[in-house]
């Protein structure tokens, strides 16, 4: 069982909390602790009731009201805060593919990260933010073997069953003959198994895969493909394998060596504070050999954003 950090608060009332808020922006200058207490201490349920209270009560959006009062990467933070779960990976999504170049491993982490039915939503709130279809706007940003897997994943089909053994142990024969055990690689297994199958059975395929090749799937990967569609089939193996490892991997990368990768940090902390934010910080100690992800925080972010950051851990 895993758990997050942040939790909904007792005695929750959105219209106190929405004058509290209004209160912080009121006049010249923002009380941004006094935001910080509220809308970094209470669940997406309940931050999302506030947007709806703040408005009832004043009139006024509170997102716009936040973007005129906060600024930085605190904005980005308290934006962040401000949006239902699936509204909030939608966004991810869509400034993934913003732009040159598309960050495939964001798209992944969601897409990967989600039930079907996180899915289903994600796309749903994605067509109501663009006005376009997130499967659509893979093809068209994507090619090649990655484009397939990104397609794949987000039909948000995923088979989310118990794992069958003999399956594991035809899907990992199936593996080796596409890999290791012949001249080229033929990807389209790797896809049709990684992106299928459940977390069950896949950890089961992977345990299988190992008996018969004699080296960890993801050292077959590595040597037999390249790019983008090696860092997303890696991507895929190590969200299964360990999801709190690897999102804990991901957070010391954005913040190790010079500069900090502020998008992404934010993301995963908002992301994941209400899932298993717990685990991953336990995880992150092990990554980082007994440093903790707050002392990361405090020594690569400042001021307000700092706080916010450590509120939500």
């Amino acid at each position: 069982m895993v758990s997050g950090t942040l939790h909904p608060a007792s005695n929750f009332n959105a219209e106190q909390d929405s004058i509290k808020i209004k209160d912080a922006m009121k006049g010249m200058g923002t009380d941004e602790d006094a935001l910080i207490a509220v809308l970094c201490k209470r669940s997406v349920e309940q931050r999302v009731e506030i947007l709806t209270q703040y408005k009832t009560s004043f009139g006024k959006d509170l997102i716009d009201d936040i973007k005129s009062e906060t600024s930085k990467n605190f904005k980005c933070v308290l934006l962040s805060l401000c949006q239902s779960k699936a509204m909030f990976l939608a966004r991810i999504c869509k400034y993934a593919m913003k732009g040159v170049g598309t960050s495939e491993g964001a798209l992944i982490n969601v897409l990967v990260g989600s039930t079907n039915d996180e899915i289903k939503e994600i796309k749903a709130a994605y067509k109501l933010l663009t006005k376009k279809i997130l499967e659509k706007e893979v093809e068209s940003e994507t090619s090649g073997s990655l484009k397939r897997v990104l397609v794949s994943l987000v039909q948000g089909n995923r088979d989310e069953g118990d794992a069958n053994y003999e399956q594991a142990v035809q899907d990992a024969e199936d593996l080796h003959k596409a890999g290791t055990d012949r001249l080229g690689t033929d990807e389209s297994a790797f896809n049709r198994v990684l992106c299928s199958r459940s977390t069950r059975q896949l950890k089961a395929v992977f345990q299988e895969y190992k008996k018969l090749a004699g080296e960890d799937i993801e050292d077959s990967i590595k040597s037999e493909m390249s790019g983008d569609v090696e860092d997303a089939f890696l991507a895929i193996t190590r969200l299964v394998k360990d999801p709190q490892m690897y999102f804990a991997g991901q957070l010391h990368k954005s913040m190790k060596g010079l500069g900090t990768n502020d998008d992404k940090l934010i993301r995963l902390l908002v992301w994941r504070s209400e899932i298993d934010l717990v685990e991953i910080k336990e995880c992150f100690k092990i990554i980082t050999k007994g440093k903790s992800l707050e002392e990361f925080i405090d020594g690569d972010c400042s001021g307000d954003y700092k706080h916010a950051l450590l509120a939500l851990c």
